[in-house]
């Protein structure tokens, strides 16, 4: 489904993704894995099309240089270059880190303002699966973004996400800030999404404690490359990782 070929991503002079390359096949669920300013953000805004919006941006006010190389590749088609509006179109989907919602909108406002785009029908009926998928939200409706905790404003972000009905779901960092049992709970509602709805998931997330022992393949990145790559049970048998993320 997504091929990413040598990608590279320039700050300025600053190299923030070097020569990455990767893939994402129908119906997995894969991770990339990598610590603070190892280049998982810049990854998921490249996948995104936010780059190229950034990139405009910065170009306008003077600011640095934003350059991007390599191929991405969405049902072999090359999608480099296309604007982030027509990726979503397309069915690629980015739920960003730091879970943004409308704080001053309740939850099933912020799910209909996600669901702008398509008919009230299919609407309604993503509403429903978001409900079925996180309980906790069906019992906050009417609940004020800005007034939820963390872990209920992730859930929100990641139920908008679906409301408009992804091919391809990017989570960015979905457990930053959580508690390890919110953790727990977001996991398995990705999880659960996967099997029973199909949409193929690629997440980034410096937390592999709870990501490893349910994705099919990880990969696991530092300083913008590619250190590692495998099944999620491979990368906790191997003993970098166990070192370098489980502590022992």
């Amino acid at each position: 489904m997504l091929e990413v070929r040598n990608l590279m991503v320039f700050f300025e002079n600053a190299l923030a993704i070097n020569d990455l390359s990767l893939s994402v096949r129908d119906g997995e669920l894969v991770g990339v894995i990598g610590s603070n300013s190892a280049g998982k953000t810049t990854l998921m805004n490249s996948l995104s099309g936010l780059i190229i919006d950034m990139r405009t941006k910065e170009a306008r006010r003077g600011g640095e240089r934003i350059n991007v190389y390599g191929n991405i590749m969405f049902k072999g088609e090359d999608i480099t270059a296309t604007k982030p509006s027509d990726r979503v179109k397309k069915g690629i989907v980015l739920c960003r880190e730091r879970h943004p919602v409308f704080p001053e909108s309740d939850v099933l406002e912020n799910l209909k303002i996600a669901g702008y785009l398509k008919k009230r029908k299919e609407v309604k009926a993503s509403i429903d699966y978001v409900f079925e998928l996180f309980p906790a939200l069906s019992k906050l409706k009417t609940r004020k973004a800005g007034f939820m905790s963390g872990g209920e404003q992730q859930m929100l972000a990641i139920g908008m996400a679906l409301v408009v009905r992804p091919k391809l779901l990017l989570l960015d960092e979905p457990l930053l800030g959580l508690s390890p049992m919110m953790q727990e709970v977001v996991m398995e509602a990705v999880v659960h999404l996967k099997e029973d709805s199909g949409i193929t998931v690629l997440l980034s997330e410096q937390f592999a404690r709870p990501v490893l022992p349910v994705i099919d393949r990880g990969y696991v990145v530092e300083n913008g490359m590619l250190a590692l790559d495998g099944t999620g049970e491979e990368l906790m048998d191997n003993p970098e990782i166990k070192s370098a993320y489980f502590g022992f």
